[in-house]
């Protein structure tokens, strides 16, 4: 099991390298968390809900993602508050002090996500959340040390070096767990060292006998790592790297920007301007991620002035969209993205981001925030939106007409991607694409992989919308350009219309991505301790 002394320590990284090398190895292995909390969801094969990471590691270990890997999302929608999403399909909306009240129901479905897991799979790769040192949530923590002594893993806890004070937290964690919860604790990894390997020492092995546990490895910084990241934004103001120069971003929010690489060069003028609407509950950032691949510039944007100068805005999914669209209009965002749009700026909105480019936005059942509310759209697409209790979840097929105008200009295309939202959009006169249910996956007979639920007889539905007279497109398909096709559209356009070079979009391989994060990792740590453990 992988835990850490903090979050975003790079638990989940390692936890798919793991699952990489030992599938590599012939194991028949698969992932598991317990509990994650996250907006950044996936849609798996039977219509239900994870967390992003663990689809990663699945993917690593060359296994479908099923909901047993992460039996409980926690997706927040405000401070206190987030919906409860078990076995893939949500129960509701709580407060947090209802929520971790009694919590025997919740353990039992984890505890049986688990047992039903590990009689499929001859390995577990486990993985823990935050710190199981934080002794205020000792009792109410299902992730780590519960987690572990049910499943009499061995721990491997991980330190982030690149942080600074990884030796302090290393043993600062330890000292501040229960002698049992100790003794489950196996191995030491010391995560993201720059520079010269031999500097460290003699201190992992200080640590390793001062504590009596072995230190398993140094992993070092992986540069520019193409795998999906779990919670917060982690991109940062990416250009087309060029040697000696380094870049850097500053934070927004509750937005995290990755710290600077040394390989990059600062923004030019031939390059695409991506800038993203940092909303609070940003949701499905990974929507960002073909962007950043083809080389565009992105950066996260809270003020109006720092829309200057873009020639994409995106706004992401949400999950509170009248939340934010609030928090968009208490900024003045509402009218600098309509001012961006009237100068020529296009203006993509996904799933939450595409309802609040509408007219208006009901929610009268308290869908999303536990009281009925309403709020004028930023009035930039001619739809509606009304929310209610139904939720849609599913994979799909999307088709995108030919056309000789708009920001989409080009031959048809075609892609794949997946539907998460609440909420019926109504006044798309003219759809974005045509969308149809993913054949290679099963239906369900409870919905999610059902089409449109307002016409279950329709085989294929329209999604989205565009403007007639300005450069504005949304869509309810996360994923929808992950496509080479869709995505080449959308910048060969745009760098058409403002005199820029078209970027170079080829295809894209998280093969090789799993494979160059589990070459690294194999190299840096004791692989005969590793079989040790599990055996």
């Amino acid at each position: 099991m992988v835990q850490g002394t903090g979050s975003s320590v790079g638990k989940s990284v390692i936890a798919a390298a793991l699952c990489r090398i030992l599938a590599q190895d012939g194991v028949n292995v698969a992932p598991f968390k317990a509990q994650n909390m996250s907006n950044n969801s996936y849609v798996t094969a039977d219509g239900g809900e994870m967390g992003r990471a663990q689809v990663v590691q699945a993917q690593a270990a060359g296994v479908e993602p099923h909901t047993d890997m992460n039996p409980v999302l926690l997706k927040p929608e405000a401070d206190s508050r987030s919906q409860v999403v078990i076995n893939g399909k949500p129960v509701g909306s709580f407060e947090a002090k209802h929520y971790w009240g009694d919590q025997s129901e919740v353990w039992s479905a984890v505890t049986a996500a688990y047992d039903r897991l590990a009689a499929r799979y001859d390995v577990i790769v486990l993985e823990g959340a935050g710190s199981p040192a934080e002794v205020n949530l000792r009792d109410r923590d299902i992730v780590n040390m519960k987690m572990a002594a049910y499943a009499n893993a061995s721990v491997i806890l991980v330190g982030d070096i690149d942080r600074g004070g990884v030796f302090a937290s290393l043993l600062g964690t330890l000292e501040l767990l229960l002698p049992g919860e100790r003794k489950l604790v196996r191995a030491l990894l010391i995560n993201r060292f720059r520079g010269d390997r031999t500097l460290l020492d003699p201190l992992p092995e200080m640590i390793a006998d001062r504590t009596g546990i072995p230190v398993i490895g140094v992993v070092p910084f992986i540069y520019d790592l193409q795998i999906k990241d779990e919670d917060g934004v982690t991109f940062g103001d990416y250009v087309p790297p060029s040697p000696g120069v380094p870049r850097g971003a500053a934070p927004r929010d509750q937005v995290r920007l990755a710290r600077p690489e040394p390989n990059a060069r600062p923004a030019t003028n031939d390059v695409i301007e991506v800038a993203v609407i940092g909303l609070p509950r940003i949701s499905n950032h990974d929507d960002l991620d073909p962007f950043r691949r083809a080389g565009c510039r992105i950066r996260v944007v809270t003020t109006p002035q720092e829309l200057s100068g873009a020639h994409i805005v995106i706004i992401p999914g949400s999950k509170s969209t009248i939340a934010d669209l609030r928090w968009m209009k208490s900024r003045n965002l509402d009218n600098a993205v309509v001012n961006a749009a009237n100068r020529g700026v296009t203006i993509v909105g996904i799933c939450g981001g595409y309802q609040l480019l509408g007219q208006q936005l009901d929610d009268p059942d308290a869908t999303e925030s536990g009281e009925p509310q309403s709020e004028p759209g930023l009035g930039l697409l001619p739809i509606s939106t009304v929310f209610d209790t139904t939720k849609t979840t599913r994979r799909v097929n999307i088709e995108i007409p030919e056309t000789t105008s708009g920001p989409l200009k080009g031959p048809a295309a075609s892609g794949s991607g997946y539907e998460i939202h609440t909420g019926i959009t109504t006044g798309t006169e003219k759809p974005l694409s045509t969308l149809s249910d993913d054949a290679s996956f099963p239906r369900n007979a409870e919905g999610p992989h059902m089409p449109r639920p307002d016409n279950p007889a329709q085989s294929t539905w329209p999604d989205g919308a565009s403007s007639d007279t300005l450069p504005i497109i949304g869509s309810y398909v996360h994923g929808l350009f992950d496509s080479p096709g869709i995505l080449r559209r959308l910048l060969y356009t745009t760098a058409d219309t403002h005199n820029l070079p078209r970027p170079q979009i080829q295809e894209f391989s998280m093969e090789a991505e799993y494979d160059r994060l589990a070459k690294t990792v194999r190299e840096a740590i004791d692989m005969d301790l590793i079989r040790a453990l599990i055996e």
